[in-house]
């Protein structure tokens, strides 16, 4: 059988397998195991466990856990309430105030957590009620939870693009540095367009007219609830930048930063502790167990002649560059309809990036215009996991219909957003560049 036919073999049965709802973890694996022994013996599979042993004593894959420890307990801790309430009372007055405050408390929940799940079940709880109360159009609100939520992803500090970095074997450092430029860019253009929309059509966002505007007075105390936020914000990207502190040793100063928040906000006790605990375990096994058996997997694309065949075919392509990678994001973006973020990083980034290399792209550039497309994913019907997270706070009135009419023009936005750093791709760069190493 051809290197090409045994291609075709393995991919469509990773497809079929995936369809009858094997977890990607399991079918993966389990792939590259019978694939292994047909292909080369049994005698193989030492080389596949020798190259499992290497990725799994990773000293860069630590940092996973910590920072699902940072989320969990910030999560838990209430702080994430004091900051909405405190959003409430500074944006209650602007057109669609109450989703532009919720876009602006997910960047800093994306910027103090990096954990998708964190941001979108917290705004779903606290401020989507509050929306549809005041007759907000659900779409809007939801649209907003959603694409917010998502920033977790680009943002750092953030468990995906941790397992970019050390899939693409780049700085996590860096990588969590360029991510932070494109971020704010997509926050603004959700927040513009919530203006605009909010200003030419008010009924979609009306204001509160029985309301009393909230005093300086109160607007300033309610301040306070962002100084914990802050703490940590600088305890773990501001020793990354300045080359004070690993992503690693950051992720440590952050659940220290977490454990205070915890205290004082008088939440730290047995029932936060277990619910982190548990959380870490759940979050840290899935995310090793997918990258097992995605290593294996393409440990036998690469051993089959895939990816030189693959690097051949794009060479001997008569298209421009940018073909090919639109071509590329495309394909992420399709496979994100299907699989989960982590699962297209472990398939798509060994494949990908010699590909990359070819064509002259910079790697730190691809990696955030990477992260882009899987927040697009993220939110793309019908398996994007944010529809999920949202589905399981919506109230009983409102259907899965009502979620993917709401994500469409966030999708357009996150489109825009890889379209601007794609022609200005120092918008990604120039941070990274200036950091001190």
């Amino acid at each position: 059988m051809t290197s090409i036919a045994v291609l075709a073999v393995m991919f469509t049965s990773l497809i079929g397998l995936l369809l009858t709802g094997v977890p990607l973890a399991f079918t993966l694996g389990a792939l590259a195991v019978v694939f292994t022994v047909a292909l080369w013996g049994t005698s193989a599979l030492s080389i596949t466990v020798l190259n499992l042993f290497s990725t799994m004593t990773s000293e860069s894959l630590l940092a996973i856990p910590l920072y699902v420890m940072m989320a969990s307990t910030l999560q838990r801790s209430g702080v994430i309430e004091s900051l909405y309430k405190a959003m409430e009372l500074w944006s209650r007055r602007l057109p669609g105030g109450l989703a532009v405050g919720t876009i602006v408390i997910c960047t800093i929940i994306a910027a103090m957590t990096g954990i998708v799940g964190a941001a979108v079940a917290a705004m779903g709880m606290l401020a989507l009620p509050s929306m549809l109360k005041r007759k907000y159009d659900p779409e809007l609100a939801i649209g907003a939870i959603c694409a917010g939520g998502t920033l977790g992803i680009l943002i750092p500090p953030s468990v995906i693009t941790i397992v970019y970095a050390v899939t693409a074997q780049a700085s996590i450092g860096q990588m969590f540095i360029a991510g932070i430029a494109p971020g704010l860019l997509l926050a603004s253009l959700y927040i513009g367009y919530i203006v605009l929309r909010a200003t030419f059509k008010p009924s979609v966002a009306p204001r509160p007219l029985d309301e009393q505007p909230a005093t300086w007075g109160e607007r300033i105390a309610s301040l306070r609830s962002l100084v914990l936020p802050l703490l940590i914000i600088v305890g773990v990207l501001g020793t990354i930048y300045m080359g004070i502190a690993t992503p690693t040793e950051a992720a440590a100063v952050g659940v220290a930063l977490a454990m205070i928040s915890a205290i004082v906000e008088r939440r730290f006790g047995r029932e936060l502790i277990t619910g982190v605990a548990l959380d870490v375990v759940k979050v840290t096994t899935m995310i090793l167990w997918i990258t097992i058996g995605a290593r294996a997997f393409v440990a036998v694309f690469t051993g089959t002649g895939g990816a030189d065949f693959l690097l051949g075919f794009i060479e001997n392509l008569d298209a421009s560059r940018w073909i090919v990678l639109a071509t590329m994001l495309g394909i992420l973006f399709f496979l994100g309809m299907f699989l989960d973020e982590i699962g297209i990083i472990l398939l798509c980034v060994p494949v990908f990036l010699p590909v990359i290399d070819f064509l002259g792209f910079d790697r730190l550039w691809f990696g955030v215009l990477f992260l882009v497309s899987a927040q697009m994913a993220y939110i793309s019907p019908p398996f994007g996991y944010t529809l999920f997270y949202m589905k399981g706070v919506l109230p009983p009135n409102i259907g899965m219909g009502t979620v993917y009419r709401a994500i469409v023009p966030f999708i357009a936005l996150q489109a825009l957003g890889i379209l601007i750093c794609v022609i200005f791709p120092e918008l990604v760069l120039w941070l990274p560049q200036s950091m001190i190493k």
